[in-house]
């Protein structure tokens, strides 16, 4: 509430300033036209030596300038400081929605470690509860290592580990991983199409990619999760479509969907957390591939599908992909020559 009260009043005052802006701007002209009009009227008659204190068209067009210039500055400033108010908005909420997810791992842990230590507790439950506390632990160290990832991402210190792979088994391969993860029975995800080409990918990056759709696809289907892998390709790229049968994205909210911080609200799973990064993660490894990540949906209750795009290796972008090379052959040096020393 005390945020929208801001922006009002944000509002008021950049409305304000406008009308001070123009009413200084039409001051101006008047103050020329007159001028300009008792000059016309009196000056020329009286004596040719008050030409030296007519109106100068210069000093108008300068004063003009200027005040445009104010209005663009005043306008910028209002952009930015709208643009930072919603960015403070999303960084509270990812703020709110990290400190939920690492505050129920630790609970439930809390709660589990707390049992143990002062009940008798049989052994077989006590396996279950170590299991379940493992569990917890990975979601911790997962969330933990997604926020420093990211941050190494935005300051290009992520560590390249490329390598060419056959598109076709790499994938299937991947897809499969991140099914088992999520545990999705075996009809839940289905292959179409081919692509047998080779791609340059960081496996490990592209896995992250792989697991945050199927994680979004588990996350907003309201019944079984039924995910259809496309693989195409053309001359140059490679094309891999996951079409689900989920609650759907409205038109308007597929522009922003890859935003950081940015979770699309849905009365359809209000119980469905996270931190709005997952999505801008993916966009950026896909970046960083030298590919594309995009979103479609027909509208809310018609499914999703999310498209990415890669390049053929030795066909498309082939200096950005043997940089990409490169790199980890570097990184692999240095590698060595530490574990050397």
């Amino acid at each position: 509430m005390k945020r929208k009260h801001s922006l009002l009043y944000l509002i008021i005052a950049f409305v304000f300033a406008q009308l001070a802006w123009l009413a200084l701007l039409g001051l101006w002209i008047y103050w020329y036209v007159t001028n300009y009009l008792i000059f016309e009227q009196v000056g020329n008659p009286l004596s040719p030596q008050l030409a030296i204190d007519s109106p100068n068209v210069l000093i108008f067009v300068l004063g003009i300038i200027l005040m445009v210039a104010i209005e663009i500055a005043m306008v910028l400033a209002f952009r930015n400081l709208t643009v930072q108010m919603k960015l403070t908005n999303l960084y509270d909420n990812f703020i709110g929605n990290v400190s939920h997810e690492l505050k129920s791992p630790l609970s439930s842990i809390q709660l589990y470690l707390e049992t143990l230590s002062t009940k008798e507790v049989p052994i077989e439950k006590q396996k279950e509860f170590y299991d379940m506390m493992k569990r917890d632990t990975d979601r911790l160290k997962k969330l933990i290592s997604s926020i420093l990832e990211i941050s190494k991402l935005e300051q290009k210190r992520i560590a390249y580990d490329y390598h060419i792979y056959n598109a076709n088994d790499i994938i299937k391969e991947l897809v499969q991983g991140s099914a088992n993860q999520f545990r999705l029975s075996s009809g839940s995800v289905r292959f179409e199409g081919s692509a047998d080409y080779k791609c340059v990918i960081d496996r490990e990056a592209i896995q992250i990619v792989f697991d945050n759709l199927l994680s979004n696809s588990f996350k907003y289907s309201p019944k079984e999760v039924d995910i259809n892998v496309k693989l195409s390709h053309n001359q140059k790229n490679i094309f891999i479509e996951f079409c689900d049968k989920g609650i759907g994205i409205h038109p308007k909210d597929q522009k922003r969907i890859f935003d950081k911080f940015q979770r699309i609200a849905n009365a359809n799973v209000p119980n469905v957390k996270g931190t709005g990064l997952g999505l801008y993660w993916a966009r950026e490894i896909i970046k960083f591939h030298g590919g594309k990540i995009s979103v479609f949906s027909l509208g809310i209750g018609k499914g999703t599908t999310f498209r990415i795009k890669l390049p053929i290796y030795k066909t498309s972008r082939n200096i950005y992909v043997n940089s990409l090379l490169r790199r980890t052959a570097k990184n692999q040096k240095i590698l060595e020559s530490s574990d050397g020393e």
